[in-house]
Parts: structure tokens; sequence; C-alpha cells
């Protein structure tokens, strides 16, 4: 994981969205799309930014994909903040 890459992910304001969307709970993605309030395709864009990322994971069940957000690595980068700013 790249701490660029992952501050590049989360410099979106969409993306942003996203993330506190799926910090609830695993949601499909037509529940994300209501919250967020962008078409479907930039949605697609935008998670898998967050995907690849590292920062969101996805399963399908049936025709639908859920996603929900990766805490592991959303710690992982905290620490690695903390780290970064400990005198």
């Amino acid at each position: 994981m790249s701490l660029n890459n992952t501050f590049a992910a989360l410099a979106d304001p969409n993306r942003q969205k996203i993330i506190k969307c799926l910090k609830r709970s695993e949601l499909p993605v037509s529940e994300i799309a209501k919250s967020v309030n962008i078409t479907l395709a930039t949605l697609s864009h935008h998670l898998d930014i967050l995907r690849r990322a590292g920062l969101v994971s996805s399963r399908r069940d049936g025709r639908q994909i859920f996603y929900e957000l990766n805490m592991s690595v959303a710690e992982e980068i905290m620490e690695g903040l903390a780290k970064m700013f400990k005198k």
C-alpha cells in the first residue's frame, strides 16, 4: 500500500462521501449511489479507484455487488499518519 495512492484516492469529495457511507456497514452499489447522488458509471469509477487503493472490498451476491470499507487498511493509514507526525 502506497500512501500516495491512498491519499490520491481519498482526495476526491465523492470518494470521501463513499467512505462515509461504508463506515456504517456493507452496502450494495444502488444504496451507495442514492447516498452520494452520482451516476452509476461515475460511482463505478470511484469504487474502482478505492478498491485499487485497498480502501474497499467487494463481493457479488447474485446480480448485486456489495462494497465494504477495508478497516485494516484504514487502520494502517491512521497508524502511518500518527507515526509521521509523532515527535
